[in-house]
C-alpha cells in the first residue's frame, strides 16, 4: 500500500495526510471550499484564487487532464489544491496535459487522498482559516508556527492584474469597452466579444483622465482576489466614472461598484464557491442557478441612501447578489455570467450592458 507522503495543516492543528501530486514545497494560504462537479481546469486558472488553497468538494479531479483552449488565464496564481481521488490518466481526446504536470510547471503543491467532505464541513462550520501543504515528516509544532505567523497578503489584485493594456478585438464590433483587470478571466473577454465589444484590458491602476482619452462606449469592472477595500485606487476610479460612461461589474467589481456608491462589504464566514447557487432575479421574479467565487458580500443595509437598488438576492442565505443604479447606467452582479464554468442562465446581463451602451449612444445624438 502506497504511504502518505504529504499532509494539509490547518490553523486550528489539524492535520490531513495524503498523497502528494503537483509540485513540490509548500505556501501559507487561505483554504476554501469549491462545489463545482466540472471544471477543475477553469478553477485553478482562475485568478480569483490567488493566495488560496482550494478543496473541491467533487470527489474525482482530474479526470479529463487540462486542455489549451479553457485556462482562465495562464498565470496560476492559487496556493494548492485538495482532492479526494486524483486520477492521472485522463480520457480526454482533447487533453495536453495532466493537472499534475500543469499544477507542478507553476510550482502548485496537491495533494489527494483526503477526506474532502469532511475538510468542507470543518470550514463550512469554523470558517476560512490559514492552512499549508507540507511534506509528511514536517513536525506539528513547526508548521503550525509557519501558519500562524505567515500574514496573508493584501496585494493579490496588484499580483494578477496586467501590467500594460492589451486588447481582444472582433469582426463587425459594435462597442469599445475598457474593461478593468483586477484578475479578469478569459471567459468574459470572449464573452464581451461575442456581443459584438472590442475590448481594451486595462490594469486596476488606470486613472480615470486615461479612461477618459480611450473614450469607451462602457467600462467593465472584472472579478479578481481579496478584499474590495484593498484597492481603494479602483474604488475611486468608479466614483469619478460614474454616471460618465455605462458601468458593469462581476463579482470583485460588483463589490468595488458597490463600495464607490457609498455601500459597505464584509467578509463571510466561508464564501461562495461552486457553480450551483440559486439567486432570485427581483426584477423579474425568476430564479438563476448560479456560478460563484467570492468570500465578500455587500451589506444589504449599508444599500439605504446610496443610489444603488437591489436587484438579486441570494436564496441560500439572503445576501446581495446584484445592484443597479438606472440613472447612471451602472450594475453589477456577484456571481459570474459567462458561466465558465457553470450554468448558462444569467448569460442575458451581458445584453443588458449592451442595452445600456446603446442607450448612452443615442442620448449623446440627441
Amino acid at each position: 500500500m502506497r504511504q502518505f507522503d504529504r499532509k494539509l495543516i490547518l490553523e486550528d492543528g489539524s492535520q490531513w495526510p495524503g498523497y502528494g501530486f503537483g509540485g513540490d514545497g509548500h505556501r501559507v494560504c487561505e483554504l476554501v471550499f469549491n462545489t463545482s462537479m466540472v471544471g477543475y481546469q477553469e478553477i485553478i486558472s482562475d485568478p480569483s484564487y490567488a493566495g488560496q488553497i482550494i478543496v473541491m468538494t467533487y470527489p474525482l479531479i482530474g479526470n479529463y487532464g487540462i486542455t489549451d483552449e479553457d485556462y482562465e488565464s495562464r498565470l496560476l496564481a492559487l496556493g494548492g489544491l485538495v482532492v479526494r481521488d486524483y486520477n492521472d490518466m485522463p480520457s480526454n481526446f482533447r487533453y495536453t496535459k495532466t493537472l499534475s504536470e500543469t499544477l507542478a510547471e507553476g510550482k502548485i503543491p496537491g495533494i489527494s487522498g483526503v477526506d474532502t467532505r469532511a475538510l468542507a464541513k470543518r470550514i463550512r462550520d469554523g470558517g476560512n482559516q490559514k492552512a499549508v501543504i507540507t511534506d509528511i515528516n514536517t513536525p506539528l509544532e513547526e508548521a503550525l508556527a509557519l501558519v500562524r505567523e505567515t500574514p496573508l497578503s493584501t496585494r493579490q489584485v496588484a499580483s494578477v492584474s496586467c501590467k500594460k493594456q492589451w486588447y481582444a478585438r472582433t469582426s463587425n464590433h459594435r462597442f469599445n469597452v475598457a474593461a478593468v483587470d483586477c484578475g479578469m478571466k478569459s471567459g468574459i473577454v470572449k464573452e464581451l466579444n461575442r456581443h459584438g465589444c472590442n475590448v481594451t484590458i486595462v490594469p486596476y491602476s488606470i486613472t480615470a483622465e486615461e479612461i477618459d482619452f480611450m473614450k469607451p462606449d462602457g467600462v467593465f469592472l472584472s472579478n479578481g482576489p481579496g478584499d474590495p477595500e484593498n484597492v481603494p485606487e479602483v474604488i475611486e476610479l468608479v466614483r469619478r466614472l460614474r454616471g460618465k460612461y455605462p458601468i458593469f461589474g462581476i463579482c470583485l467589481g460588483h463589490q468595488i461598484l458597490s463600495l464607490a456608491y457609498g455601500a459597505k462589504t464584509y467578509k463571510l464566514k466561508f464564501g461562495h464557491r461552486g457553480g450551483n447557487h440559486p439567486v432570485k432575479n427581483l426584477l423579474t421574479d425568476k430564479i438563476e442557478i448560479t456560478s460563484q467565487n467570492h468570500g465578500y458580500a455587500v451589506d444589504r443595509d449599508s444599500l439605504a441612501g446610496t443610489g444603488l437598488e437591489l436587484t438579486h438576492v441570494n436564496l441560500l442565505d439572503n445576501t446581495v447578489e446584484g445592484v443597479r443604479c438606472v440613472e447612471d447606467r451602472a450594475f453589477s452582479v456577484q456571481y459570474h455570467p459567462e458561466s465558465r464554468p457553470g450554468p448558462q442562465d444569467s448569460r442575458y446581463l451581458f445584453d443588458t450592458f449592451i442595452n445600456l451602451m446603446e442607450e448612452a449612444a443615442h442620448a449623446k445624438e440627441n
